[in-house]
């Protein structure tokens, strides 16, 4: 029986890895060849992560059309899902017609949490801490200077009493302007410097030092005016206020709403090489940051009876640190998109979030999400069907003119043609 364990992996090459999981999973030449590509990546891949055996590509795309403060942008989505791009690109087309994207954003405020249990008088230690404030923030700035010569730095402070299963709590938050970066290992380093002084102060024990990825002073907003003529009439609009307000009464809806602006989200912030796992963890809980979840957009008919979209969501993108600084296909897309400032990138991604979901509801509100996905989806059968080359297109145009988006089906049109 094979082992999963498999003592000093970590010290082999990546191709000696590849060939211990090769022989544990019993995989073909072809297989391991797959793996083993490590495109724009080369070596580099190695460095970035743990037991690298080879990487795993996915398309990169480029949304058109955007209009954002006056500005053209070209915007790289990296995503596998059919029909985010196309109905990225088609959203921001109509927008151009009212003048494309207004957007804003707030200062880039990161916090940092720092856990303080068992203290005996937890709202005296409040203000204690409070008091403290100058000489906590003092501490903090010595340990990235850099950072505070550019104008960033610990700003304040933020002192919390929350009850706990255990008993109470004082947390307090660290509220460090990050500049361009996303933040992550400048706050972490700031809280464990400081969290000695503060269990001093509290009379406490600190536990937690660590960043918080619900970023809610690091905002980032965009709006966009679709008339009712560009998106095909009073009914449309209706449609989709319709299906707006489905999503803010039900959470099940909601989920569903919110996923299709985080489509066009993750996809830029994947194809700048920042952390989406981080942006989408903070959108969720924005998005129910009121104790009932709800969408992320809004959505409003003004008085010329056209359509109005806002979003306003957290958005802790960085533009150095990380692999948005290493990778190079994602140093390649950030001057694709061309932004100074990672405020700057923050409104752009808010911009493809608003035109993402206004692609989705204009398509729930008239034809129907699958019509505009068949025939892209098809492609994706085709090919698991085994279809190479030209017969590609000859089996997508079948199955899509059938309506039997299929795999067995896809598989007996191929044999058809062969």
């Amino acid at each position: 029986m094979k082992s999963s364990e498999l003592s000093g992996f970590y010290k082999l090459r990546a191709d000696e890895r590849l060939k211990l999981v090769a022989d544990f999973a019993s995989l073909s030449n072809e297989e391991v060849a797959i793996l083993s590509t490590s495109g724009a990546l080369g070596e580099l891949a190695d460095r970035m992560i743990e037991n690298v055996v080879g990487t795993m590509p996915l398309p990169l795309g480029i949304a058109t059309n955007f209009l954002i403060n006056g500005r053209d942008y070209l915007i790289p989505m990296a995503i596998e899902e059919p029909s985010v791009v196309a109905a990225a690109s088609n959203a921001a087309k109509m927008a151009r017609a009212s003048g494309g994207f207004q957007t804003s954003s707030t200062e880039p405020i990161m916090i940092g949490q720092i856990q303080i249990t068992d203290v005996p008088d937890p709202f005296s230690a409040k203000l204690a801490l409070i008091a403290a404030k100058e000489k906590i923030l003092e501490r903090a700035n010595k340990q990235d200077s850099v950072l505070v010569k550019l104008g960033g730095g610990a700003k304040d402070l933020d002192v919390r009493i929350l009850n706990t299963a255990s008993g109470t709590q004082v947390i307090l938050h660290l509220l460090v302007n990050v500049k361009d970066a996303m933040g992550a290992n400048a706050v972490n380093t700031m809280a464990e410097a400081v969290a000695p002084y503060i269990e001093q102060l509290a009379g406490g024990r600190v536990y937690l030092r660590i960043i918080s990825n619900l970023a809610a002073h690091r905002l980032a907003t965009a709006r966009a005016v679709f008339t009712k003529e560009t998106i095909g009439g009073a009914d449309v609009v209706t449609g989709i206020l319709r299906a707006y307000e489905f999503a803010q009464a039900d959470p099940y809806r909601c989920a569903t709403h919110n996923k299709g602006i985080m489509n066009g989200i993750d996809a830029v912030v994947i194809a700048t090489g920042n952390d989406f796992r981080a942006i989408e963890s903070g959108a969720h809980a924005y998005a129910s940051i009121t104790g009932q979840y709800q969408p992320l957009t809004h959505w409003e008919r003004n008085r010329e009876g056209d359509l109005v979209g806002t979003i306003e969501l957290p958005l802790a993108v960085g533009l150095v640190g990380g692999a948005t600084a290493t990778h190079p296909t994602a140093k390649v897309n950030v001057k694709i998109i061309g932004v100074q400032t990672a405020n700057e990138l923050a409104e752009v991604i808010a911009a493809v979030g608003l035109a993402q979901n206004f692609a989705a509801l204009r398509a729930l509100a008239t034809e129907g999400i699958q019509r505009g996905h068949m025939s892209l989806h098809a492609r994706n059968v085709a090919i698991a069907a085994g279809a190479k080359g030209d017969q590609i297109d000859r089996v997508v145009e079948i199955l899509v003119r059938e309506q039997n988006v299929r795999i067995d089906r896809a598989k007996d049109v191929l044999k058809t043609l062969k």
